[in-house]
């Protein structure tokens, strides 16, 4: 009985966490054995269109490392435990699937179809696309809707040190490059240990920018969408955007429905 009761108390967003990190380290294995492997999991419209419908799923459960797994999943916790209180267990966990499944959809429906005019923008019909950030902005679309006022924080620094190290390897050779990279993981593993201290003058060294729900998702696409015009940065601009649309569609749908329950929750939020 007591098993029974602290398992039904564990938060979904929490299940979605383990989740995650548990098929990270499986798909890990299973790539590091046989590395065509990945052609199973990860999203690429190519395979896409040979039927591997299940990429749409298994994608969002896969990420390209430590640290885009470790940037991911401490954002679902703060922002999916919030979005959880608010709209139930159960529409919770269907929602984050539709989203992620939308955002994955979206962008293999753009990169078919503009990715060989603008694949920095669309990326390609074989660029592979892995990560919950898709369903993560579907999530912040929700939030951006039933409560615009609320503060939350962008981890800028490791998103600006994407950027720089992307422009740079356009100009530099290949020693430079790999100091660079070197420089900007050393960078994400301090970020990561600052995020982790929960102390205020540590955790600026990830550069928080504290901001309203309703600002978050317009700072974290448009900058990266318009450098996306200039170099080929390794984000999926296009599935963020994708998840975005089904948040605040369903976003709108929720605050039309409940009217008096949003208005109630964002007084009390204030």
């Amino acid at each position: 009985m007591l098993a029974a009761n602290f398992i039904r108390n564990i938060t979904i967003t929490s299940w979605i966490v383990t989740a995650n990190v548990l098929l990270f380290i499986l798909f890990y294995l299973l790539t590091s054995i046989n590395p065509s492997f990945i052609d199973n999991i990860a999203l690429k419209p190519a395979e896409l269109l040979n039927g591997k419908i299940w990429l749409l799923v298994t994608s969002i459960f896969m990420h390209g490392g430590i640290g885009h797994l470790f940037m991911n999943m401490f954002s679902l916790v703060f922002i999916g435990k919030f979005l959880e209180r608010i709209i139930g267990r159960k529409r919770f966990f269907w929602f984050y699937i539709i989203s992620g499944v939308a955002a994955g959809l979206i962008y293999s429906v753009l990169a078919i179809a503009f990715g060989g005019f603008f694949p920095n923008l669309f990326g390609t019909i074989n660029t592979s696309a892995v990560g919950a950030s898709g369903a993560l902005f579907g999530l912040l679309g929700v939030l951006a809707v039933l409560t615009p006022k609320a503060r939350v924080y962008l981890i800028a620094g490791p998103l600006i040190a994407i950027i720089i190290q992307s422009i740079i390897e356009m100009f530099a050779n290949n020693s430079l490059v790999s100091i660079l990279g070197f420089i900007v993981s050393f960078y994400f593993l301090i970020s990561l240990f600052s995020l982790l201290s929960f102390n205020r003058k540590m955790m600026k060294i990830a550069l928080p920018l504290e901001m309203p729900f309703w600002i978050l998702p317009v700072i974290a696409i448009v900058p990266l969408v318009i450098a996306s015009f200039f170099v080929n940065l390794p984000i999926g601009n296009t599935a963020h955007l994708g998840g975005l649309l089904t948040g605040l569609a369903y976003g709108w749908y929720l605050r039309q429905r409940y009217k008096k329950k949003v208005a109630l929750l964002n007084r009390m939020i204030r």
